[in-house]
């Protein structure tokens, strides 16, 4: 009877220990310690007061989500912003004319997080205005300019340390144009279905200037977009909206950075970032 007891306590024992040896080789088998790829095509978009973030759909079906960094420069250090479980971010604490670099990690449900984008990606915010209106400068000279320093309408010939007109109106006879100085560049975009159309501001192109003239000038139409290399190399571009005998209405988005061409907001119409950014910048 004993010898019979010892008999089935051994088998229950080598049954226990068949049973955990089994559910631990099963438990290291579905285990995941690969992380995911480095998500891909990353590009940024930049607004008013905001960087916006997209990249391609990483192709691992374990995929949770992605972790957004930035840098104050490419080879630094990178800080985690925020994450989301779309392929897109929207810094919203970007500050108009800083320059940040963003690198984007996917992580899968098991924790593992992959590399940081591959791509040398930036961002510089700059602000904006919708429906600003200037004056034909023959008529209303102290109201026909614009300061893109300012975001504030001057008069058209004010040239001081705290004030220069970028850009005036001149109705001409019935012919309307956009002016500027001879130390500034124009150039006419075309046709744009909102000036968020144009992407960065233009290599070359730029309207001459006449021999004998201090002005240079470009013929405005509604719905063109029109790209201003200001004096002291800053970039911004204006959609006309309006045009009548006296005033014209249009946007603009003025790039604080010297010498910075991007200028385009994505305007991504979907939901907002699933977390909370988890840095503040300074």
């Amino acid at each position: 009877m004993k010898k019979e007891k010892l008999f089935y306590r051994i088998l229950l024992l080598l049954g226990v220990v068949f049973l955990f040896t089994y559910c631990d080789a099963n438990f290291i088998e579905e285990y995941d310690n690969h992380p995911p790829d480095a998500p891909k095509n990353v590009e940024a978009f930049v607004g008013d007061g905001l960087v916006e973030l997209q990249w391609n759909d990483n192709s691992e079906r374990d995929v949770a989500g992605y972790n957004v960094y930035y840098s104050n420069s490419y080879w630094g250090e990178y800080e985690l912003i925020g994450n989301t479980e779309n392929n897109y971010y929207v810094d919203y604490d970007a500050r108009n004319g800083d320059l940040y670099y963003y690198g984007v990690a996917a992580y899968d449900y098991d924790g593992n997080e992959g590399e940081l984008s591959y791509d040398k990606v930036y961002g510089v915010a700059r602000p904006e205005g919708l429906n600003q209106a200037i004056f034909d400068y023959l008529k209303f000279p102290d109201n026909a300019g614009y300061d893109f320093d300012k975001y504030f309408v001057v008069p058209f010939d004010v040239n001081t340390d705290d004030e220069s007109a970028d850009f005036f109106f001149e109705n001409s006879e019935g012919t309307y144009y956009l002016n500027v100085w001879d130390d500034t560049d124009i150039q006419d975009m075309g046709f744009t279905d909102s000036f968020l159309d144009v992407t960065y501001a233009p290599i070359d192109g730029w309207v001459p200037i006449v021999e004998g003239e201090n002005v240079k000038y470009t013929e405005v139409k509604v719905g063109h977009t029109y790209v201003v290399w200001t004096w002291n190399n800053h970039y911004a571009k204006v959609r006309v909206n309006g045009i009548s005998n006296e005033r014209i209405i249009f946007d603009w988005a003025y790039q604080l950075l010297e010498g910075e061409p991007m200028l385009k907001t994505n305007r991504n119409t979907g939901k907002r970032n699933s977390l909370p950014k988890t840095v503040i910048k300074k």
